[in-house]
């Protein structure tokens, strides 16, 4: 592959403004949680803020979305006009952020062409998602980003680099460079700081990212040839990607070729981090069926699984729990995006057969407790090892909804800078 996806570019920040009450969390957390938003819109009160400029999915249902989507547009605009903004031309910016346990996550945020991003099912684009894109999600976020003179990532974007030979250089080297912000974020967010990289540091960066790349490197990294491989893979704002590729989508039939290569919503701001980031970490997403008769559930399970197995290949243990049984089946030669989906096949069968509602749990302990209630059942997943990610998407396809969190919701992504896209 000798297109570059991911490039400097020019990206907005804001100037003289207090940053803490400018920089908030992505709209798709604390959903069930309105005070949390209430409580920052006290925070923010008559400030500038990209609290602003995006309307909390926890309002969806109780605030006209049209109406909400309107006022994020003409914010914009405003902050435009009052020259809010300044733009680091042409450039990548590095960004350290301090989450709560303390670690630091290295990011590097630049553009990614969505032209070579298809969140659709049976993808085999080089930019992919991980989990299924659930695309009843997509409509409120269209009627904010249509009209939208800006954009504002929360998107984090994985690669795999177990040599860290991409990000970590820069890290390393960031005294060098001109630091932009540096500030605690609202909310017990942690601590951001982010360096310009422009065009006059960044060659050795792109010579890393191209490696990425080449067939070579992927042969190395995955034992073998690949023909359609995942050089970034979605970890976080899967389905702000997907609104971005859609309006884009809807957008290109009325440009001409020429536009159509360099028009700014091609491009969408996100931040890339390396999956082999000490601060990136893997939790599985527990099932528990409630109200169900569960007289049946592990001795199903063991039926279920047989013949799934394979004669090679890694092997994954799942737990199938209720108040009389604790069951491990282990189930070899499937990725463990395979294993998951199987799961969630058999818990569909069983509920329909025996009733009950399932619900998705973090936490060993919290689901076991949950699973031994009576009338319940759970099952315990496999922690998914950070190799795994790209080999089973590219394997056997994005991961079923809840397979995993990468971070509690106070760790991921604020939003902070910003990319026109008009």
């Amino acid at each position: 592959m000798t297109e570059r996806l991911f490039l400097p570019t020019d990206i907005l920040i804001p100037k003289g403004v207090y940053m803490p009450t400018w920089s908030v969390v992505a709209c798709d957390q604390f959903t069930s949680q309105p005070e949390y938003w209430d409580e920052a819109d006290k925070n923010v009160g008559a400030l500038p803020s990209t609290l602003r400029l995006m309307l909390p999915e926890a309002y969806l249902n109780t605030k006209d979305t049209e109406l909400e989507a309107k006022k994020a547009s003409e914010n914009m605009q405003q902050y435009i006009s009052q020259g809010i903004f300044k733009v680091i031309e042409d450039s990548f910016i590095y960004t350290e952020r301090t989450l709560a346990d303390g670690k630091v996550r290295k990011g590097l945020l630049g553009a990614l062409d969505l032209e070579y991003y298809d969140y659709g099912k049976n993808s085999t684009s080089p930019i992919h998602a991980t989990e299924g894109t659930i695309e009843d999600r997509l409509p409120p976020r269209v009627k904010v980003r249509k009209d939208a003179p800006l954009e504002m990532p929360h998107i984090m974007v994985f690669i795999d680099d177990p040599d860290f030979s991409v990000i970590e250089p820069v890290s390393e080297a960031k005294q060098k460079l001109s630091k932009l912000y540096d500030f605690d974020l609202m909310a017990q967010g942690g601590h951001i700081a982010g360096w310009q990289i422009n065009a006059g540091n960044s060659d050795e960066l792109l010579k890393a990212l191209d490696k990425l790349t080449e067939p070579s490197e992927i042969k190395r990294k995955y034992g073998r040839n690949i023909e359609n491989p995942v050089i970034y893979a979605i970890g976080d704002g899967n389905h702000s990607l997907a609104t971005a590729k859609l309006c884009w989508e809807q957008l290109k039939p009325y440009l001409t070729d020429n536009e159509k290569e360099n028009h700014p919503a091609r491009y969408s701001l996100v931040e890339l981090v390396n999956i082999h980031d000490d601060a990136i970490s893997f939790e599985p997403i527990h099932r528990v069926i409630f109200d169900t008769d569960a007289k049946d559930f592990a001795e199903g399970a063991k039926r279920f699984w047989e013949g799934k197995s394979k004669a090679e290949g890694g092997v994954h243990k799942i737990r199938y729990i209720t108040e009389e049984e604790h069951k491990d089946i282990e189930v070899k030669g499937i990725t463990i995006g395979e294993l998951i989906a199987f799961n969630d096949e058999y818990l569909q069968s069983y509920i329909k057969s025996y009733g009950g509602k399932i619900d998705y749990i973090h936490g060993d302990m919290t689901c076991t407790q949950m699973a031994c209630g009576e009338n319940c059942a759970g099952v315990l997943l496999p922690k998914m090892k950070k190799a795994e990610l790209f080999t089973s998407v590219m394997s056997s396809g994005v991961f079923p909804k809840k397979s995993f969190s990468i971070g509690h919701a106070e760790d991921k992504r604020y939003y902070l800078e910003c990319k026109k896209i008009k």
